[in-house]
């Protein structure tokens, strides 16, 4: 038998090919179908149903090693006649349940020089190099790809999201395009153009083709339903209209999966956002930490932690504190994979986070400063890392440093001149410093946008 993608598979049954399918098509395409792999594992005594089981496990961010993933890998162990691919994917699992990530990308690159129309084995490579800011990594294993793959959808959403990354516009664009000719539904090629509208200032057009595909979002699975949403978002906050994006998040992003990791992540990034232009949220700090409070020793991806920690501070939660500590136990653990990361840009960026959080708004600059430059190492996108910028240009603003506000809000004009959230800014730094004409100048192209 072949999956969908043609690659040879050692299934006997049509539940357990299903099964297979599925699991490819809801990971490649972000499908609730996803988790059929589930089901069919709780009966199937194919090696290749578990491992994707097993893998499905360990994409599910729970902070720790799930013991269900150890079982479905032990069950591959024990079913026999896997072939040499999936005895490649089975090593991937074993590995990843290990916590020795270099040799997981390792054990993928040996996959894909061998069977390159793989691409579940690409985006496990993808996911981890984008966790860890490896972002001109996530573009060269595409190269492995290109030539068995360059008729698949998800391949050039792939693609696509990679040159994004990698700030290659004109490429990302082009293979977003690529992967909607071939399936106008395709969401992660739909996500790549929102990052490029939004980087390129491209509001309303942004907000025009994220608001037609809308109603194809109801099947993906609760991580891309909300971020899609959160992106819209972003965009009706470029315009001013935060009563809209203020209704998504009650409405799309904090409505599908709140144990999710990824959606808390989100929710918190688009409360701090809305937050910071000066939305009054009400109690939804509150409502969101309680869903936080379990993650409060998850120091498993810095990027989310991160998040979770502002959200469980914000909302005067004492989890938070602990989740500090644990943080900064992570910068001192030497043998752990992550400790480069929290020692050398996360463990600043929490202590700066925790001042803000906590209104000691003196102190964020001298701890985020010497970090600002390496925050890529942390993972996240370039967008969801801009929240930090604005975290700064916040602490700027209330401390009275106009001439550095000044100098990232001109910067940030250049892209998006009507930005509202900037123009109200420049507009109240340019009257505080007596420059009222270039006041005036900020104002007029409010009205503009308004």
């Amino acid at each position: 038998m072949q999956d969908i993608l043609g690659n040879a598979i050692t299934v006997q049954t049509a539940q357990d090919l299903q099964a297979v399918n599925d699991f490819i098509e809801g990971f490649l395409g972000y499908n609730q179908c996803i988790i059929t792999v589930l089901a069919t594992a709780e009966t199937s005594q194919n090696g290749l149903v578990h491992i994707y089981a097993g893998l499905l496990w360990m994409l599910s961010e729970t902070g720790d090693i799930p013991q269900a993933a150890q079982q479905h890998a032990q069950k591959a162990k024990a079913a026999t006649g896997l072939n040499a691919r999936e005895q490649l994917l089975l090593q991937t699992l074993t590995l990843w349940l290990q916590s020795d990530m270099a040799g997981v990308r390792q054990t993928l690159q040996t996959l894909l020089s061998q069977w390159p129309g793989d691409l579940v084995a690409l985006k496990i490579h993808q996911y981890d190099d984008f966790n860890n800011g490896r972002f001109l990594e996530m573009l060269r294993i595409t190269e492995l790809c290109h030539s068995a793959a360059a008729s698949n959808t998800h391949f050039q959403g792939m693609r696509a999201f990679a040159f994004e990354q990698c700030h290659l516009f004109d490429h990302a664009e082009e293979a977003a395009r690529q992967a909607l000719a071939l399936d106008p539904q395709e969401a992660w090629a739909q996500h790549a153009l929102a990052h490029i509208m939004l980087t390129q200032g491209r509001i309303e057009e942004g907000v025009s083709f994220l608001s037609a595909h809308t109603q194809e979002w109801g099947r993906l699975t609760s991580f891309l339903y909300t971020h899609l949403w959160w992106h819209k978002a972003l965009f009706h906050i470029s315009l001013g209209q935060q009563p809209v994006a203020l209704a998504i998040y009650d409405e799309h992003c904090w409505a599908r999966d709140r144990t999710f990791s990824q959606d808390q992540a989100g929710a918190v990034s688009l409360l701090l956002r809305l937050e910071l232009t000066g939305v009054d949220i009400g109690n939804r700090w509150e409502d969101l930490s309680a869903y936080l409070v379990p993650r409060q020793h998850d120091v498993a991806q810095p990027f989310l932690t991160l998040h979770y920690l502002y959200g469980l501070l914000r909302a005067r939660k004492p989890e938070g504190d602990v989740l500090l500590t644990a943080i900064r136990g992570a910068a001192a653990q030497k043998k752990s994979t992550l400790h480069a990361a929290w020692r050398e840009v996360g463990a600043a960026l929490a202590e700066a986070l925790a001042a803000h959080a906590q209104e000691r708004y003196d102190a964020v600059l001298p701890l985020l400063d010497p970090v600002m430059g390496r925050i890529g190492q942390i993972g996240g996108s370039h967008a969801q890392r801009d929240l930090f910028e604005q975290v700064a240009l916040d602490a700027m603003l209330r401390t009275g440093k106009n001439s550095r506000a000044q100098q990232i809000l001109e910067t940030r004009r250049l892209t998006t001149p009507y930005d509202v959230p900037t123009n109200k800014a420049l507009a109240a730094l340019y009257e505080q410093s007596g420059l009222n004409a270039l006041a005036q100048e900020a104002r007029d192209r409010l009205l503009r946008t308004i």
